[in-house]
């Protein structure tokens, strides 16, 4: 088969599906690559490199005329506007897979349905041991982390860690982080090892011991909310009486950081206001504050996102894709996800298999055959689950 990977279209995306380094894992098994001329640049990868690795550089439309496969790091949903442009170079049986904002773009869903592709959106990779590999959000999110204290540390009016100088002593940042998801425990990580003083909470309680692993120090809250966690091992959408309380307890700790780092998102929901403005006026003078949220609305009241807003001397940070900004790692990391997702649908004869008794495989499919089949997706458009099947290869 052939897999094709275009150019991202999407404002400021520079990372690439596949990087030239994936090739030789798929030509394993006997598919070929074509890749839109300049697909890499922007992450770093020369069109001689995929070249170099096997791969031919051909131009957008024949990308998509020739490729069975598509593979995108942001396809339609994720790129509303100049994801249309591709909608009509798409044909009946062709495979897309990418990232499509699959619970909260339903009309996206549907054009691509209307394609007659067979569409997965990689965001609905399930949270199991056997799909680690592929969790996108997760890689994803680590990058994000990572990126969100260098943010804070450039913006911030005092360096992190302590330092012992004949001047005098530095005393170190204190950064405070809240929600310990991939993101979270990341911007722990690294705010530690620039020798921030971090403290960390989450409604989850059972993250305590990951966070003190990392060097922080957790805010104990008794919230009653041990069941906090859902089954994907994201934190559950809380009720206004325990998020209001949880501010309250909140208040102090952040009135007492130089950085607030918050991540809290739950998939296809707004994200919940965490800190107030009250809080945020609370905070010293030249403090910083980035929140990791601001593309769902944001955790702090005041983030607007894709733009840096001050309130009463807080600088509020409010990023947006932060992993194109780091897209030679995130892309290499977004490859790896998405060529062990792709190996997991080619069986022992080196064929193509969706096999929907494979949790992966079923819960990932958006669409097929003209039809929107995702269960969860189907629920939210108001429709009637869709018709149990077994294998389709």
């Amino acid at each position: 088969m052939i897999i094709g990977v275009p150019k991202e279209s999407y404002p400021g995306e520079r990372r690439v599906a596949l990087i030239p380094a994936s090739l030789q894992a798929l030509s394993k098994v006997g598919m070929e690559v074509i890749v839109e001329e300049g697909a890499g640049l922007d992450a770093g990868f020369t069109d001689a490199e995929y070249k170099e690795k096997g791969a031919k550089v051909v131009s957008r439309d024949e990308v998509f005329s020739k490729g069975e496969i598509i593979l995108q790091v942001r396809s339609h949903g994720a790129n509303q506007d100049a994801g249309k442009a591709d909608l009509p170079k798409m044909r009946k049986g062709q495979i897309v897979i990418g990232t499509a904002e699959p619970l909260s773009e339903l009309d996206a869903a549907k054009e691509l349905a209307a394609t007659g592709v067979t569409h997965f959106a990689l965001e609905l990779v399930p949270r199991i041991t056997r799909a680690q590999s592929m969790d996108i959000l997760s890689s994803m999110a680590t990058v994000a982390g990572y990126k969100a204290v260098i943010l804070a540390s450039d913006k911030l009016p005092r360096m992190f860690p302590m330092m012992m100088t004949a001047a005098g002593t530095v005393a170190p940042a204190r950064v405070f982080v809240i929600g310990a998801g991939v993101a979270g425990l990341q911007a722990i990580a690294s705010a530690k090892k620039a020798g921030a003083k971090v403290l960390a909470y989450d409604i989850r309680p059972a993250v305590k011991e990951q966070i003190e692993s990392l060097g922080g120090k957790f805010l104990e809250m008794d919230l009653g909310t041990e069941d906090a966690e859902d089954k994907g091992g994201y934190a559950k959408e809380q009720s206004e009486e325990t998020i209001q309380k949880q501010r309250q307890m909140m208040k102090d700790a952040i009135a007492d950081s130089d950085v607030v780092i918050t991540t809290a998102a739950i998939p296809g929901r707004k994200a919940p206001i965490l800190v107030t403005r009250d809080m945020v006026e609370g905070m010293v003078t030249g403090s910083v504050v980035v929140d990791l949220a601001a593309e769902r609305g944001g955790n702090v009241e005041g983030t607007e996102a894709g733009k840096t807003v001050v309130i009463g001397g807080v600088t509020i940070l409010g990023p947006e894709n932060l992993p194109a900004t780091v897209p030679y790692h995130a892309s290499q990391m977004f490859a790896k996800n998405i060529v062990t997702f792709l190996q997991n649908m080619i069986n022992k004869e080196g064929q193509l298999e969706m096999n929907l008794e494979d949790e992966i495989i079923n819960d990932t499919l958006v669409c097929k055959d003209g039809e929107v089949v995702n269960a969860r997706m189907r629920e939210l458009m108001g429709l009637a689950a869709p018709a149990t099947e077994g294998s389709d290869a």
